[in-house]
């Protein structure tokens, strides 16, 4: 083991999730960037900049910008804010180690991979001799050109995402064991010609549970640092669009052996995934949230669901519960969270809490997909400067809550709920904007069910244009042969 020394480490990324097939463009307003010490409360597990009470690591904060998922990033804004990230990791040299901390999925306009454009450049300044660690989101789309800067990856077991601060403290953890023992990690790579959507792939349910739970085994070869399976984000047109194995460790046969055996067992499983929850039609879903004559069932709007990259302004699930007779005469109640429009909350905000409102929503950030839909009813509640949704408000039109951002906003949470005056325990029906359910909705829920909506992240992806992704590539093709599942193997960077 090398003698023991101080090393400087730099932090710094961009992350966003990016869908091809939404018109909506993410800019700068989109992106939270933290710099330098504002970054420490997105990492709690380096406590003051410190790791395990060690003395000898410094830890140099550069630049994190991070937005929830949207569309692509226009090109000047990507560049503006890689400009700035390296500049101060240029101020910040020498390093002896670099944390990458990247979601995986950003697509920028005009460009196919973004994490893989900012990792060289990144490695150009630090040089061969610093070692960086990456730890990302399972729905990331991992290229040979990031494997070839990136010395050791990990990536998220679980999804829903309940161990993303335990992925990011591994990435440190494997960091450090490098620096202390003066390791440089081959890498094992595989693409495995599958894309499938994160709803139908969770790690909760099978065969997901057993995909990912076998990563453990893999953990305990001699010779391997990391066993990553990354499922894929399938919502982007691009060639790089597939789930994907990256093995790291120092031990050649035995990383290529995990690789191909991680691979085969998703590629085995392929027929297999299913969405977690019944799932069917918009007006099926409602149908059934009836029948089991009980409050708090939640319906997954997934065709247009911001946290994987939709736009949120479709109204059509709004549009269906208020078809429905008992939804339309408030004999039943139901909350739709949400669909953003910041004229609609000026116009609520005018007219307060308890008056009269007219209010149009819908078709302002996707009009591809969404249309305006007129709303009339009553204001129920007003929330002023949220972090995430700006000024916020709730209509009620029949049994129909609408909650209205100003800005995008996920619903994920009960207190956001709360924040404006609504309990899903409360309501026969909560609709919300995303895929598989969050935890804390999960956990509320008596049923749920999954509705299969229109949008810039449809679930039937056979459905969406693509034009460039790698062919052939299960399911758009789902008759094709077994792969070769051709393992590539890195060698240590700077060898």
């Amino acid at each position: 083991m090398n003698a023991r020394k101080r090393y400087r480490i730099g932090i710094g990324g961009i992350a966003i999730e990016s869908s091809t097939f939404s018109p909506l463009h993410a800019t700068l307003d989109d992106f939270r960037i933290a710099r330098g010490d504002e970054m420490q409360p997105m990492y709690p597990y380096l406590p003051e900049w410190t790791w395990q009470d060690r003395d000898d690591l410094e830890f140099v904060p550069c630049l994190k910008a991070r937005s929830i998922p949207g569309g692509q990033v226009v090109y000047e804004v990507y560049q503006q804010m890689k400009t700035e990230l390296l500049d101060r990791i240029r101020d910040a040299l020498p390093l002896d180690g670099f944390f990458f901390d990247v979601h995986g999925a950003m697509s920028v306009v005009g460009m196919d991979d973004a994490e893989g454009d900012l990792a060289a450049a990144i490695r150009a300044l630090v040089g061969d001799e610093c070692v960086i660690s990456a730890g990302m989101d399972l729905h990331g789309n991992i290229t040979e050109h990031l494997v070839v800067q990136i010395d050791v990856f990990t990536c998220y077991r679980q999804a829903p995402h309940i161990d993303a601060m335990e992925t990011k403290e591994r990435a440190v953890r494997h960091l450090v064991h490098c620096l202390d023992t003066g390791t440089r990690p081959h890498r094992a790579f595989l693409k495995i010609p599958v894309m499938l959507p994160g709803e139908r792939t969770s790690t909760f349910v099978e065969p997901g549970k057993t995909v990912y739970g076998k990563l453990t085994e893999s953990d305990t070869v001699d010779g391997v640092i990391d066993p990553s399976l990354w499922v894929g984000y399938v919502w982007a047109d691009q060639p790089r669009t597939n789930a994907t194995v990256v093995v790291t460790g120092t031990d050649v046969a035995a990383i290529y052996e995990e690789c191909r055996k991680i691979g085969r067992r998703y590629w085995d499983a392929r027929h297999d995934f299913v969405f977690g929850v019944p799932a069917g039609p918009a007006d099926w879903t409602i149908e059934e949230a009836l029948k089991q004559d009980r409050k708090a069932v939640i319906i997954s709007d997934s065709g247009d669901n911001p946290t994987a990259g939709g736009a949120g302004d479709i109204p059509y699930m709004v549009e269906r519960l208020l078809d429905h007779e008992p939804f339309r005469t408030g004999e039943k109640t139901a909350i739709v969270a949400a669909v953003p429009n910041a004229d609609a909350v000026r116009r609520c905000l005018a007219v307060g809490i308890g008056n009269a409102v007219h209010v149009t929503i819908g078709g302002v950030l996707d009009p591809l997909n969404g249309y305006p839909l007129d709303v009339s009813g009553t204001v129920h509640a007003l929330q002023r400067d949220d972090p995430v949704g700006g000024d916020i408000a709730v209509v009620r039109s029949g049994g129909v809550h609408v909650i209205i951002p100003s800005r995008r906003k996920p619903y994920h949470h009960m207190a956001d709920f709360e924040a404006v005056d609504l309990r899903v325990a409360e309501h026969d029906v909560t609709v919300v904007k995303i895929g598989y359910l969050e935890p804390e909705l999960r956990e509320a829920a008596p049923a749920a069910f999954m509705a299969l909506t229109p949008g810039a992240v449809n679930q039937d992806i056979s459905r969406l244009p693509y034009q460039r992704v790698d062919r052939p590539m299960y399911p758009l093709d789902h008759d094709m042969a077994d792969p070769e599942f051709p393992v590539m193997i890195f060698a240590p960077i700077g060898s």
